[in-house]
């Protein structure tokens, strides 16, 4: 089986195209995973996010392109294709569980799925369960868990195998946020031990803060890729915005000089510590009175709707 180096990347997408009927879902994208990195993947509705992490599971086969994963070139025809596919995991954002069940029977029947067998799926089982912090519930039927506790079992069920790249559909998606954090320190363990991660998500300020790299698509392409930094360099620019609230209506001598929202003051700043105070200065000789200062970095659902625009998508 191919081997991957410490270097090259685990997973590469080149000009991937994909078709259904008059819908152009991916065209020509392209995609790098490298080893142990968590990478999110951005895109309005219908962008082509789930058409292009199918294709790379093989349950999509392109149209046109090239994808090689794990250092191995995929053909859906291909046995080794499908022996190198085993050594990844794929989390679906529905909860994939037999609720009668309990959560150390559900390891069993996906376990053997993922062709583990006697003590090597027992301890796999052991782990997984340690590892979603479900050990005390594990001969429990799953159907008295809570969203929470279901949503980390899935996820576990789907990488009992240890995969190498593991590819996550909104994984925190309809949780509450102690369950979010819980899964994502499950997520951290299971990269620090090696595993890449391929993530599509919606929740943005997450994204912005766990992922090493953004990958943005619209319209089946790539539109931007980086890291938060680069892509904040690339867009909207690194300048912060602060918006001064007043204690009553804004000035006339202001309106010239801010953007206005209802009684807030809003305006843009290179060098807060230099630019700050005399922006103060002329606010108080304006005839205003601040009585709150909000002061704020570009996100990246600013760089998000400067790239997609901000029409709805359904």
């Amino acid at each position: 089986m191919a081997a991957v180096s410490g270097t090259e990347s685990v997973l590469t997408v080149r000009e991937a195209t994909k078709r259904f009927d008059q819908t152009l879902a991916l065209d020509r994208a392209d995609l790098e995973l490298r080893p142990r990195e968590r990478l999110g993947l951005l895109g309005p509705n219908g962008a082509g996010k789930t058409t292009l992490v199918r294709a790379i599971a093989g349950r999509v086969r392109l149209d046109a392109g090239r994808i090689r994963l794990l250092g191995a070139e995929l053909d859906l025809r291909s046995p080794q294709s499908r022996r190198v596919r085993g050594r990844i995991g794929v989390v679906p954002q529905e909860i994939a569980l037999y609720p009668l069940l309990t959560a150390r029977e559900n390891l069993r029947s996906f376990g053997e799925l993922q062709g583990l067998r006697g003590h090597a799926l027992r301890e796999h089982s052991d782990w997984a369960l340690d590892w979603t912090g479900l050990a005390d519930r594990a001969d429990e039927p799953i159907k008295r868990f809570s969203g929470g506790m279901k949503r980390r079992l899935n996820i576990a069920c789907s990488v009992l195998h240890r995969p190498e790249v593991v590819l996550l559909d909104e994984p925190t998606v309809g949780v509450d946020p102690q369950s979010r954090e819980r899964i994502w320190e499950m997520l951290e363990k299971l990269r620090q031990e090696g595993a890449a991660q391929l993530v599509t998500t919606h929740q943005l300020d997450e994204a912005q803060q766990i992922c090493d790299r953004i990958v943005i698509i619209d319209h089946g392409r790539v539109i931007a890729s980086g890291s938060f930094r680069q892509l904040i360099a690339d867009t909207v620019g690194g300048q912060r915005q602060i918006a001064l609230e007043l204690d009553g209506d804004v000035p006339a001598a202001l309106r010239e000089v801010f953007t206005i929202e209802g009684k807030r003051l809003i305006h843009g700043l290179h060098d807060v510590g230099r630019e700050l105070p005399a922006l103060l200065e002329r606010v108080a000789a304006g005839g205003g009175t601040i009585r709150d200062v909000h002061l704020s970095s570009p996100t990246l659902q600013a760089v998000f709707i400067h790239l997609t625009g901000r029409e709805l998508r359904e």
